[in-house]
Parts: C-alpha cells; structure tokens; sequence
C-alpha cells in the first residue's frame, strides 16, 4: 500500500506544484497560494484579526502624525512586522498541532516561543512608536 504524497504535492511524482513553472505563472501561483493564507489566518485566528483591526488603525494614523518620512517608515514597518510574527506563530502552531495534540514539553515550547515572539514585535511597536513621536514632538 503506498502512502499519499504531503498535500500540494503531484500524486504521482511528489514533486511541488512550482517544479518547473517560472515567471509569472509561479508568481501567480504565488500570490494565490499566500492569498489563501491570509483568508486561513484571518477566518482561523482571533489574534491576527485583533491585530489586523489594530494595523488598519494604525497604519493610516502613521500618516498623519507629525513625524519624519523615515519615522512613518519605521512605524509603519513595526506595525507590518507584527502581522507577519504572527503568521509565523499561527504557522507554527498548525503545525504543532497537526503532528500532535498530546500535551508535549517540546510542543508546549514552540508554541510559548513563538508568542513571545510575538509578544517582542509588540514592544517594539510600542518603542518605535514612543521614540518617534517623542522625537516629533521635541521631547527627544
């Protein structure tokens, strides 16, 4: 009896769906593929949507407070990157789960590692964000 090829992979080659696609097919597939992962986030995952509400309020706010172009960069960047360690997290997590659900030291450590890495891009939105309005606003 032969075991199924890991999912995405070709049924009878086990090789990925980009093996041999370049250019804009492979972008395209791409593009698709990490769509879908952004939907799988947001539907599955109460703290991306929680941060997701948070960027769309702090993003356009960048915008208009007094800062320098490379402030609204770096707050903005900051703002970007919790969405993106949270992906990671949320990531880490499927995984961890998909391979076992028994309470585990190791799994329980993958996962704590990847909320405090969250929990560090989290500070440091809340660093950039003082640093830069502080300098902004002559405090600095």
């Amino acid at each position: 009896m032969t075991t199924p090829p890991p999912s995405g992979l070709d049924s009878t080659t086990h090789e990925s769906p980009f093996k041999g696609k370049t250019g804009l097919r492979r972008v395209w597939n791409a593009l698709h593929y990490s769509l879908e992962g952004l939907k799988a986030a947001y539907r599955h995952e109460d703290a991306f949507r929680q941060e997701v509400l948070l960027a769309t309020l702090m993003l356009p706010l960048a915008l208009f407070l007094p800062a320098t172009g490379i402030g609204r960069a770096l707050m903005m960047g900051s703002v970007l990157l919790v969405l993106v360690v949270e992906l990671l997290n949320s990531a880490i997590e499927a995984t961890v789960d998909r391979v076992s659900l028994e309470n585990h030291r190791l799994a329980k450590r993958a996962k704590d590692i990847g909320s405090a890495a969250v929990l560090v891009s989290l500070i440091n939105v809340t660093l950039v964000w003082s640093l830069v309005l502080l300098e902004s606003y002559g405090v600095l």
